[in-house]
């Protein structure tokens, strides 16, 4: 073959569909579990922090606020997801592997297309994984410092142990402190560690590889604590709306709405990671479509609801309070409350929070491991990762691999960036499986699909608009420092992927080519 037809070669959805049973991948996960963990991963950390930067702008002036028009931004969000959670549900029920949007583009783009999706996918979820840690930790740590009766090592730990060494450093020279004085050194080295991040990553990595179902069980605990906090912050808010704060509805026009959509876009971002997890579920053809449109629908009704009462209790025009971009239910409430009310709300969302963001972690790192899985089983990556533990028959070598690689991000991580990498990896993503869904409706129209996208070719062309155009226009309208290096950090991640293919990636694809046709000839 020549270059260009190893590049364009497609993987034929029957010999994936064929490598999947051969897998040994333990199928556990039913429809009620994949909207668990669905919901599990989109309402997160997103939710409880960036819907104040959507709502009010960035305290930098460089992203425009939306106002009460947050509403409006929730529902341009959603719908870009629908459009492309439709082709994904479409996608898994008739290609039940794992991998998501990768296995989805080597059956219809080729090998090259689909190392540099997966390569994406590896961005998206793994950064999302580390940066959520990071989060996680420093709520903990927020929240410990409130027990007066705790260990002080506890309570008020040294900041070396809760900081990477950047993040403490900054906090320090703030603060007017030279660091030498606080944080201690071996042979001449700093040591700094994100303790509490790298706990929860070991704790995480030691659930998924006792299994998913084990890993749906936890979720579902803190589904129904994060769910319960939120139903208490609306519940409480609604005696507390001002129709006035409502006004000006839209303080930024159309600019204000469609950035606070890209911001708030990061709150949206897990349905996807469902589709990873297909070779797990006992009847993918079916519950799959209803796990990944399920959960969706459900966190749109939740984040509609929460951005009508924050925007109603809080005024979010003109001069806002940083308590209110850092951390805006919590805030809001006990902006409008008093006595007891005031004292516990802010105590119930931070265990909300804290809820939320473990079931994202666990979510988070299972799709990084499932796409690394399926990647190395199409020989783009050693065959070692391929082995699955001989008691609860999931890739624990490659679970532990991203465990040691999140450990070492949490020290390294630039969190400003963050989200706006996922963002970028995530609309990337759904771009391409929309594209894979015309094309493969072309040139394979008689493959049976148990579930259709309605009104195709018109709904992937949509979710290809929606998604295009949020990602550009945020490029366009977004400025400062943080902004410019996360779209640079993206191009340079794909530019590294396609070397790495080049010298690595395609060489050890043609030699297990060999290989096979080997075995087959003898």
């Amino acid at each position: 073959m020549t270059l260009l037809q190893n590049l364009l070669k497609r993987k034929n959805p029957d010999d994936a569909i064929a490598n999947a049973a051969k897998g040994g991948l333990a199928k556990t996960l039913t429809a009620w579990d994949l909207i668990i963990l669905g919901v599990g991963a989109i309402i997160g950390s997103g939710i409880f922090a960036v819907v104040g930067i959507a709502a009010a702008g960035s305290a930098d002036g460089a992203t425009p606020g939306a106002g009460p028009a947050l509403i409006l931004s929730m529902i341009v969000a959603a719908i870009a997801c629908v459009f492309s959670a439709l082709c994904f549900s479409e996608f898994a029920s008739m290609i039940p592997v794992a991998g998501g949007a990768y296995a989805y583009a080597f059956a219809t783009l080729g090998e090259f297309a689909a190392w540099i999706v997966g390569w994406i996918l590896m961005l998206e979820y793994v950064i999302a994984f580390i940066a959520v840690s990071c989060a996680w930790a420093n709520y903990v740590v927020q929240f410990l410092k409130g027990f007066e009766f705790l260990p002080s090592f506890i309570s008020n730990p040294p900041i070396w142990l809760v900081s990477d060494f950047r993040s403490a450093v900054n906090t320090l020279s703030a603060q007017g402190t030279d660091w030498h004085s606080v944080i201690p050194t071996v042979f001449g080295l700093p040591i700094s560690i994100n303790l509490p991040a790298v706990l929860i990553i070991l704790a995480i990595t030691l659930i998924l590889i006792k299994g998913t179902k084990d890993s749906s069980k936890m979720a579902a605990i803190m589904v129904a604590l994060k769910l319960g906090v939120i139903g208490i912050f609306i519940l409480t808010g609604l005696f507390y709306i001002q129709p006035s704060n409502w006004t000006p509805f839209a303080p930024n026009g159309a600019s204000g709405v469609f950035m606070g959509a890209f911001i708030i876009f990061f709150a949206y971002i897990g349905f996807d990671a469902l589709s990873t997890a297909a070779e797990e579920c006992k009847n993918p053809q079916k519950d799959l479509p209803i796990g990944i449109i399920g959960s969706l629908v459900v966190t749109t009704i939740v984040y509609t609801l929460v951005a009508l009462v924050l925007t109603g209790i809080y005024k979010t025009q003109g001069s806002v309070d940083a308590g209110f971009l850092s951390a805006p239910m919590a805030f809001s409430i006990t902006n409008v409350t008093t006595g007891w009310v005031a004292r516990a709300i802010p105590g119930f969302i931070s265990i909300g929070v804290i809820a939320g963001m473990t079931s994202v972690l666990l979510v988070m790192e299972m799709a990084a491991t499932r796409i690394l899985y399926a990647m190395s089983r199409d020989h783009f990556l050693p065959k070692a990762f391929q082995k699955l533990h001989p008691k609860f028959n999931t890739p624990h070598i490659l679970t532990w691999t991203v465990c040691i690689i999140s450990i070492f991000g949490t020290l390294t991580l630039n969190l400003d960036s963050a989200a706006a990498l996922c963002n970028f990896g995530t609309f990337t993503s759904f771009i391409i499986v929309c594209v894979a869904i015309l094309i493969l409706r072309k040139i394979d129209p008689e493959r049976p699909r148990p579930f259709k996208v309605p009104l195709c070719p018109w709904t992937p062309i949509a979710g290809i608009l929606c998604c295009g155009g949020l990602m550009v226009f945020s490029m366009v309208t977004a400025s400062g420092s943080s902004a410019t290096l996360s779209t640079e950090l993206f191009i340079a991640w794909i530019i590294m992927g396609a070397l790495i293919y080049a010298s690595y990636g395609y060489r050890k694809n043609r030699i297990a080519e060999k290989e096979i046709a080997n075995e087959s000839d003898n």
